[in-house]
């Protein structure tokens, strides 16, 4: 995990919290904030996970897929 996912993570969490304020309060410039830095957070996110792609360090969601394949095939083989 580097500093991008990092920093994607509070901006996605930030947003959501700004973007539940403004829909609470009726407030539709605060959940258009929210909702552009919830965007903005995911857009960093993915930054983070090809930057973590390109130098060969695999993610947790990466290793989980690849064991979801695995299970798939292995059943796949049974039958």
């Amino acid at each position: 995990m580097n500093s991008d996912n990092i920093k994607g993570s509070i901006d996605d969490a930030a947003g959501r919290v700004k973007r539940q304020v403004g829909e609470w309060t009726g407030d539709t410039g605060t959940q258009v904030d929210g909702a552009a830095q919830q965007v903005k957070g995911k857009a960093e996110k993915a930054v983070g996970n090809l930057r973590d792609a390109v130098n060969g360090n695999r993610s947790v969601d990466a290793d989980r897929d690849i064991d979801d394949n695995t299970d798939r095939e292995s059943v796949r083989d049974r039958e």
